[in-house]
């Protein structure tokens, strides 16, 4: 399948205005390689993705922006036991093909280490704030919401050149051959949040805790206190490209999670399903 050939310099509109040289030179040197992006391909190796995560303290990677609610998620990433259940909700909810994925579970593995030889990172769209994947796309079908941050898709407004792929640094995004578009996560804003319900597929699915949904404006919210406490790191993927994420990582043992939350405890933690 030929797709067109799209000239950056002569497009005017939000897709293509901001984004940067480097950018520009990096699609139209890599001609948009389209045929090397096939349904559910990897444009990124997992190593590259997980090798560059960096700890930082919560409030030095938190600003303020016009959301509200700003959806975020705080990943606690020692209390993955890599059950998959989130990846099966998120496919059920959001009707994902087999060969297709809106989340995934990284496995690192370490050498020489006896306490702890395998890590496991959960991963989904991080609903960049500057987010490369939006100032690629030349028609506006990838754009982020103006009231809730999250980075979402019109499908009807994509043709396919997969740009928006090639642009994301996080490998979150796949093609899908029954939509005929890219389908990513989009914190199941279609099929729950936009119907009333407050937590993702992932979120609730999860029997842990070690994903917790929320919205990073309100003082009082989980997702709040996790990010802005002092007594634990929290750190975000790919640090040096700058895209701001709102997907935050801590380690997150219960012990320390407690603490920080005074005793409360997780909606979805249930120690018998561990």
């Amino acid at each position: 399948m030929k797709f067109p050939k799209i000239n950056f310099d002569n497009m005017k509109n939000e897709g293509t205005s901001s984004v940067t040289p480097q950018e520009r030179r990096k699609f139209l040197k890599l001609g948009l390689a389209v045929a090397g992006v096939y349904a559910g391909g990897k444009i990124l190796s997992l190593t590259s993705i997980v090798g560059t995560a960096h700890a930082s303290g919560g409030s030095s990677i938190v600003k303020k922006y016009p959301y509200n609610p700003h959806y975020s998620m705080v990943i606690r990433q020692s209390l993955c036991i890599d059950c998959e259940k989130c990846v099966e909700s998120c496919n059920k909810t959001n009707h994902v093909p087999e060969y297709g994925y809106r989340t995934r579970i990284l496995t690192k593995k370490y050498s020489g280490t006896l306490d702890k030889q395998v890590e496991f990172i959960p991963v989904l769209c991080n609903h960049c704030n500057d987010a490369p994947c939006v100032r690629a796309c030349p028609t506006r079908a990838t754009f982020k919401d103006p009231i809730t941050g999250i980075v979402r898709m019109e499908s009807k407004k994509c043709i396919g050149c997969k740009t928006c792929i090639l642009a994301c640094p996080y490998d979150a995004r796949y093609f899908s051959a029954e939509r005929r578009a890219v389908d990513k996560c989009d914190f199941c804003w279609e099929e729950r949040l936009s119907k009333g319900e407050t937590q993702t597929g992932c979120s609730s699915a999860c029997p842990t805790g070690a994903r917790t949904f929320g919205n990073l404006t309100d003082p009082e919210n989980i997702v709040y206190k996790l990010v802005h406490q002092l007594e634990e790191q929290v750190w975000v993927l790919r640090p040096a490209d700058d895209t701001k994420p709102n997907i935050f990582y801590m380690k997150g043992n219960m012990r320390s999670v407690d603490n920080i939350l005074n005793g409360q405890k997780f909606k979805y933690f249930d120690p018998d399903k561990v």
